[in-house]
Parts: C-alpha cells; sequence; structure tokens
C-alpha cells in the first residue's frame, strides 16, 4: 500500500480546511487510515510603503506609512491510500486559490 503525502497552501483558512473536510470524507468512505490535517506554521508576508509617493507625511514632519500583510496557511495530510482512493482525491474540486501537491511513497 501506498502512502501519500498531501501539502495544502492558501492565503485563506477557511478554503483549506473545506479541501481537508473533503478528503476526511473520502479517506471515511474507503476506510483508508489518515493523519492530520496538521497544521504547519503560518507564513507572514509584510509590505511596507508610504502613503505619498514624494516623501511628505502628515505635514508634521512624521511620515505615514502604510502596512500590508498576506498570511499563507498550511495543512500536511498523510494517507496510505490504494490506487482507487486516490482516484478518488484526485477529483476533488480544489477553490482557487489553494495550491495542492500530492508525493507518494512506497
Amino acid at each position: 500500500m501506498q502512502k501519500a503525502r498531501i501539502k495544502l497552501t492558501s492565503p485563506d483558512a477557511t478554503k483549506i480546511d473545506g479541501v481537508c473536510k473533503d478528503l476526511k470524507e473520502i479517506t471515511d468512505r474507503f476506510g483508508v487510515v489518515m493523519k492530520g490535517p496538521i497544521p504547519m506554521p503560518t507564513k507572514k508576508l509584510k509590505v511596507t510603503t508610504m502613503k505619498t509617493p514624494c516623501g511628505d507625511g502628515t505635514g508634521h514632519g512624521n511620515a505615514t506609512w502604510d502596512r500590508w500583510e498576506m498570511r499563507v496557511h498550511k495543512r500536511m495530510i498523510d494517507i496510505s491510500a490504494d490506487e482507487r482512493t486516490l482516484r478518488q482525491i484526485m477529483r476533488i474540486q480544489v477553490p482557487d486559490g489553494v495550491s495542492i501537491s500530492i508525493s507518494l511513497k512506497d
């Protein structure tokens, strides 16, 4: 029996949890062992920019900054699956913004 490691990444945690729920339903239906979803550390991407292009802030000598942040959530799932289960996993509708990678191990 093969082991599949599924890695999910997305800036939207609710979409990842929806895909994890779909995977859980498939493994329950086929009676396959599923470990996870294991939450991995969230990557925080931060960008700080000045609000005005000329370098002037609010006029008081203070520069005014915009702070932008994007969080990338990650989950990892291990499934010991046969070929039939993996075929069903490949048919899952993955929403926009969710990246999925599947690696197989013997």
